[in-house]
């Protein structure tokens, strides 16, 4: 079937008028922030199994989620190259998240106190990024509605 240029002008025209255009508007994006604030493998390891559920199941409805996982204090272990109890898992998840969006945060504060203790740079895994501070970084995000998980 083929339609010419004015047919499909006025398609378009009333599926603008009917607010069908509107439709991707609609769709909420759920996202959540988790904090992961202690050196404890299993908190870490609970942190990524409810990111992973949470993906799985806006998945299987065919809703949008975003994740990020904040860590500072003693958490930060779970984002530090030599550390990191859970550096598979990250690594996994963050290849395997699509479609959903997943963010791990390292604060810059906690990296920055560690170093001056040990005396030496501290490399974060590759798939997390520095946040100014964990702590304000969880603020912002619930300020601008993200829901809030702490494991």
């Amino acid at each position: 079937m083929r339609f010419d240029l004015k047919t499909l002008t006025a398609a378009c025209a009333l599926l603008i008028a009917s607010g069908g255009a509107s439709l991707a508007a609609d769709v909420k994006i759920h996202r959540v922030s988790i904090q992961v604030d202690q050196n404890d493998p299993a908190i870490m390891n609970l942190a990524l199994n409810n990111a992973t559920n949470i993906m799985e199941t806006f998945k299987e409805k065919g809703e949008e989620v975003e994740i990020e996982l904040v860590t500072y204090g003693p958490g930060l272990n779970m984002l530090r190259e030599d550390t990191s109890p859970v550096k598979d898992r990250l690594k996994q998840i963050a290849e395997l998240s699509f479609p959903a969006k997943i963010k791990f945060s390292a604060c810059n504060i906690t990296k920055r106190g560690m170093e001056k203790r040990e005396g030496h740079p501290i490399a974060i895994v590759a798939e997390a990024s520095l946040v100014p501070s964990g702590a304000v970084r969880l603020m912002e995000l619930q300020e601008s509605g993200w829901s809030y998980l702490k494991p």
